[in-house]
């Protein structure tokens, strides 16, 4: 039999010419993966700073209000922005150009009466001061709205004493307002079980009034109803044991 030569028994051009092809488009998938993922992370960071200016501007603003949290009426998980502001260095009118109130992934956003989609930030938008980050004060909204809550109260803690709040490390301060309902920014769903835009366990950024800031799961019950017959939100009852979270005060 007649040897095959080095040449026969390596690879053609052809197969040489497919084999570097692949190669890169592996290569070219894998770092699009990376720098997606290292973008996702910058962005989760950008939040958590964010969140941590503000918490400590909510803070400083109970310290010169008697220990009291903001209550700037029934909206202060909106307008709570236009009283602690000032402590974060922003003075004027409210715009989309206050960075430290724009979350880099708030790219859309849930309208919450709706429950519509809308394909802009909500940072940009004036109905919500410019602002990607909500309040806990759900409890001030209840004494206007007692059909979105169950026995006339809900959870929040706008306008009680920060020194009262019996669980720091666990009671919510200031968070992402996607995680009112809850949806989110930085691992959003196209569709959910039941059609609705929510879901549970969407991840969120999460500040505590212990002053901390976290990246945890919001618990959402598609199943509850409120006293009108309308769905819950998140926001609007505490989670069950095992999370890593609570609106109350209590």
């Amino acid at each position: 039999m007649k040897p095959r030569s080095s040449f026969e028994m390596g690879f053609s051009l052809m197969e040489l010419l497919v084999v570097i092809a692949i190669i890169a488009i592996l290569a070219a998938v894998l770092l699009s993966v990376l720098f997606g993922a290292k973008a996702a992370q910058a962005k989760r960071t950008a939040c958590l700073n964010n969140l941590k200016q503000i918490n400590l501007g909510v803070h400083m603003y109970a310290g010169d209000h008697g220990d009291t949290l903001p209550n700037t009426g029934i909206a202060t998980f909106i307008t709570y922005k236009e009283a602690v502001k000032s402590y974060v260095g922003l003075h004027g009118p409210s715009s989309s150009q206050d960075k430290v109130f724009a979350c880099p992934a708030d790219t859309y956003y849930i309208d919450e009466s709706s429950l519509a989609y809308v394909p802009r930030g909500r940072h940009e938008q004036v109905a919500y001061d410019f602002s990607s980050y909500a309040f806990d004060g759900g409890n001030l909204l209840a004494t206007n709205y007692p059909n979105f809550a169950y026995s006339g109260i809900l959870p929040g803690i706008g306008g009680q004493k920060l020194s009262a709040i019996k669980n720091a490390a666990k009671t919510v301060l200031v968070l992402e307002a996607s995680a009112l309902l809850p949806y989110s920014w930085h691992q959003p769903k196209s569709s959910a079980p039941g059609g609705w835009p929510m879901f549970n366990d969407a991840r969120n950024m999460v500040g505590f009034v212990d002053g901390h800031v976290s990246y945890i799961k919001i618990y959402w019950n598609s199943t509850i109803r409120y006293p009108n017959g309308c769905i819950s939100i998140a926001a609007y009852y505490d989670p069950p044991a095992g999370y890593d979270y609570q609106w109350s005060g209590d």
